[in-house]
């Protein structure tokens, strides 16, 4: 997985892209205000508010074989099985 030029996350093992901007905002009157960044109406969004937990801290050691690890599985070849895409339905 990478970032792209123009931001978009790319799967390159697969062979598809998900398009995604990242943005940082503020609620106010209940809605999520944007700053740097216009989407058009309609548009589906994911939220991740902080929140009061610290940040998890890893050793250099344990980050390096949590980052080894993300590399040999970005590099593997092949999809998820059926039975995870199937299992995925129930999410709607």
């Amino acid at each position: 997985m990478r970032l792209g030029l123009t931001g978009a996350l790319v799967q390159q093992p697969f062979g598809y892209h998900l398009p995604m901007s990242v943005a940082t905002g503020t609620v106010r009157d209940g809605k999520v205000i944007l700053e740097g960044l216009a989407l058009p109406e309609g548009t589906v969004v994911t939220v991740l508010a902080d929140d009061d937990r610290p940040a998890v801290k890893l050793p250099p050691e344990l980050e390096a074989e949590l980052q080894a690890a993300i590399e040999e599985a970005d590099a593997e070849e092949g999809g998820a099985g059926p039975e995870f895409l199937e299992s995925l339905k129930r999410y709607g």
